[in-house]
Parts: structure tokens; C-alpha cells; sequence
């Protein structure tokens, strides 16, 4: 199955016309897999009101001290859990307000300065009331290479875990529950999602810049997990209606393959549809939806090139453009070239910006954005309108709060989460 011609044609017209800001955003794309840029523009304390461009007035306030937040989820009662790379510690956000004391219990991470690990995505359990479980991604690194653990060119591999939280600052009981094959010394990133099913959607990158292991192909090889959307149960075995169950060759958590290095993984809130937003190489940032069985295309199509850097990511010259399409795969919904250095997404879909119902709100790290993209009743995109460029930040993570207002991670040393809501002027 694959996009209708109206879709199709909102993602080429989308090749051409971007809402990009940052010049250097085109540049930065190979720091943007592991997000090693460093930005020089300061986020001021208190808050600040912001006028769109589309004409909605917003506040955002800053939470700040944290350490390049990367992943945020809601429990039910309105915290808010929030993951930094490269630490083992999960940020605990009440009421708005930071608490100073972490909560202990994660595994050990590779640090992401010196190390291209990516970050710990997590997600709480839809019976988080019930079982007090919540669910994380991360690196892990290959026995007998501990020793060299802060070095980028550790052996690792994505791995699910979960853990009892019942508040206070301990997780509980934390375990393993899936280790992936996606065995790698390069940049990737993992993302995790509870589905509409009830099944855990886990997508890991394979962006094709490894040195000792792992390759771009290895997304269009069916026995590995790296460049895949996999579908598990939440214990971490195989449902037994995966696509590819029982098929010779085929690893059986593969849900959907040909991914290059997902960032972020949501489900549509009326569709039910899994979408996933994803870093092309140099160029092509794309947004995807996820469909079983079905291949994305890379590394054999993509509307980016080959870095200019010589990187292996098994691809042409950068002088050669390679194919944007191809029978039998996947395009995608939208994509960006120039790139934002794409990030984590959210369909909005609250009272407190009428304007936004029903957009999606996707973060932009070199672009320094959330970009609001708009659809028309055909579920083909209307129109783009970049955001919160004036503060210059790199948006790592959005996610809409059960409060209806928009929070999103700034992908920072000096990190902050950041509310966003409704300008006093306009608030409801």
C-alpha cells in the first residue's frame, strides 16, 4: 500500500519549499544524528510572549536545570518524567517545578558528549494506575567492552527496559525485557510507543555512519534490527500477528523496515496510525507513517545525498543524487530539505490554541523550530509555519500535556523544558 498521489505531491512540493530556520542547518545535519551541536544562543529565565506567524500569541516559560533533556512523558496525575542523554537518572516535573532530586534506577548509559549513544526515550504503561509501569530505551554496551564505555566507538546495542515506579525518587525492579541484534559503534537513536493495539512499537536507527559493524543495508535486511519499526508484547516476546512471523530469514519483531534514524514515534490520535518522524542523511528529514509490512526505502531511496564528509553510509557521491522512489517502498508524508534536524512530534489536538487543532508539532534541532504542519480534510498537508525561532533553540521533544498546553525539550547543555501556552491577552 502506498500514499495517495495528493500526499505524494505534498511531500515533493515540500522538497522544494521549507520552513527553515538557522543557516547552518544543512550543515549541521551530521552532528544532528547524535546531536553534538552545541547552540550559542542563551534562553533567557523568565518568560517570554511570542507572536507566530500564523497570528497565535503564545507564552513560554522555560524549566530549566536540566542537562540536554531528551524524552518527557506524562504520568496521570500531570508530572511530568523526563530522561537526559547520557544520564541513568529519570527528572521528576510537578506543578511546573523541577525537583532537584533525581530518580535512580535506570541502567548505565554512554555519555553523550563523548559519545554518540543517542538518549533514553521512555514511555509510561496505559495502565500506569494499575501496574505503576513505565517503559525506556537505551544503549546497551557489548560485555567485555565496559571498560571503554565513554568512548563513541563502543559497541552497543538498543535494548527495552522496564521499571516500577510508585514515586518518590527509586525505580523499582528495572529489567531488561528485549535486547535488540542492532549491534552498532555508530550514531542511531531508538523511540518507543504504546500503540492503540496495546503493543510496544520500538524503532531503531541505522543511519549507515558505523565504523566496525553494522552498515546503511542492514535497514533493508530483514534478519536484523537495526533500520526497523519492531512490534513486541510488553513483556518484550513476539506477537504472533507480526507480519513477518514464521518467514525464513526474517527477524519475527519486524514491524516495518527501511529506516534510517527515527527521532520520533507517535500514534494519530483519531487514526489510530503510528507516525514517525525521521533524519535524512544530507537532506530529507522526512515524516512517515507507519504501515505493516512495508519499507521505507533506505538506504536505496531518499531525497538527501551522501555527506560530504566520508562518512560510510552507503550511498553515491554527494554529487549524485540517489533515487527518491522506488516500486515497492514507501514514500514519505513530508519531508524537509534544507533539513531542521528533525525531532520528536505531537498531534495537538486541546482547547488552548483553536488554531493548532489537528496540526502536527514536529521539533527542529538545527533549524531551531517546532514546525507546525496543517492538514486539509484529505489528510494532505495545507500548509507549513515554522515557530519559536526567535529563541533559537534546539527542540529535541514536544509532546501536548494533559492540561492541553505544548511542552517541548531544548536539546541544550543548558537544557530546559519548555511551556508553552496561550499569551495572557488571548488565554481562555
Amino acid at each position: 500500500m502506498t500514499l495517495s498521489p495528493g500526499r505524494f505531491l505534498s511531500a515533493v512540493i515540500a522538497f522544494a519549499v521549507v520552513a527553515s530556520a538557522g543557516p547552518t542547518a544543512q550543515d549541521n545535519q551530521a552532528q544532528n544524528d547524535v546531536g553534538f551541536n552545541r547552540s550559542p544562543f542563551f534562553l533567557p529565565e523568565q518568560p517570554q510572549d511570542i507572536q507566530t506567524l500564523a497570528g497565535t500569541r503564545v507564552r513560554v516559560t522555560p524549566i530549566k536545570g536540566l542537562r540536554y533533556p531528551w524524552s518527557l512523558a506524562f504520568l496521570p496525575n500531570g508530572d511530568m518524567l523526563v530522561t537526559e542523554a547520557g544520564r541513568n537518572a529519570l527528572r521528576l516535573i510537578r506543578n511546573g517545578v523541577l525537583d532537584p532530586k533525581p530518580v535512580t534506577g535506570l541502567p548505565t548509559v554512554l555519555d553523550r558528549v563523548t559519545g554518540p549513544s543517542g538518549g533514553v526515550d521512555v514511555a509510561v504503561h496505559p495502565r500506569f494506575a494499575e501496574n505503576g509501569l513505565i517503559y525506556y530505551t537505551y544503549w546497551k554496551v557489548k560485555p567485555g567492552t565496559e571498560e571503554v564505555a565513554q568512548n563513541q566507538r563502543t559497541v552497543r546495542t538498543a535494548t527495552l527496559g522496564r521499571a516500577r515506579y510508585e514515586g518518590g525518587y527509586v525505580l523499582e525492579d528495572a529489567r531488561d525485557v528485549f535486547v535488540s541484534n542492532a549491534w552498532t559503534d555508530g550514531p542511531a537513536a531508538t523511540r518507543i510507543l504504546f500503540g492503540p493495539d496495546g503493543k510496544v512499537y520500538m524503532v531503531i536507527g541505522s543511519p549507515g555512519a558505523t565504523e566496525c559493524c553494522g552498515k546503511g543495508m542492514d535497514a533493508q535486511d530483514p534478519s536484523q534490527h537495526g533500520g526497523k519499526v519492531l512490534r513486541l508484547n510488553e513483556d518484550g516476546s513476539v506477537p504472533s500477528d507480526n507480519p513477518f512471523v514464521g518467514q525464513p530469514g526474517h527477524a519475527p519483531e519486524v514491524y516495518a523496515l527501511g529506516i534510517r534514524n527515527s527521532i520520533g514515534l507517535i500514534a494519530h490520535p483519531e487514526t489510530g496510525e503510528i507516525w514517525e518522524t525521521e533524519h535524512g542523511p544530507y537532506n530529507g528529514d522526512e515524516v512517515n507513517i507507519i504501515k505493516r509490512g512495508a519499507n521505507y526505502g533506505w538506504p536505496i531511496t531518499t531525497f538527501g545525498r551522501s555527506y560530504i564528509r566520508p562518512l560510510k553510509d552507503s550511498l553515491p557521491p554527494a554529487s549524485v543524487q540517489p533515487p527518491m522512489t522506488a516500486p515497492g517502498m514507501e514514500p514519505p508524508v513530508a519531508i524537509y530539505t534544507p533539513v531542521i534536524g528533525i525531532g520528536g512530534m505531537t498531534f495537538y489536538t486541546g482547547d488552548q490554541f483553536p488554531l493548532w487543532r489537528g496540526s502536527l508539532l514536529v521539533g527542529g534541532m538545527a533549524g531551531r523550530q517546532i514546525s507546525r504542519i496543517a492538514f486539509n480534510r484529505q489528510g494532505v498537508e495545507a500548509r507549513r509555519e515554522p515557530m519559536l525561532t526567535e529563541l533559537r533553540q534546539r527542540i529535541r521533544d514536544v509532546r501536548q500535556g494533559p492540561d492541553g498546553l505544548v511542552y517541548a525539550t531544548t536539546d541544550e547543555e543548558d537544557g530546559a523544558v519548555l511551556k508553552i501556552a496561550p499569551a495572557p491577552d488571548v488565554a481562555r
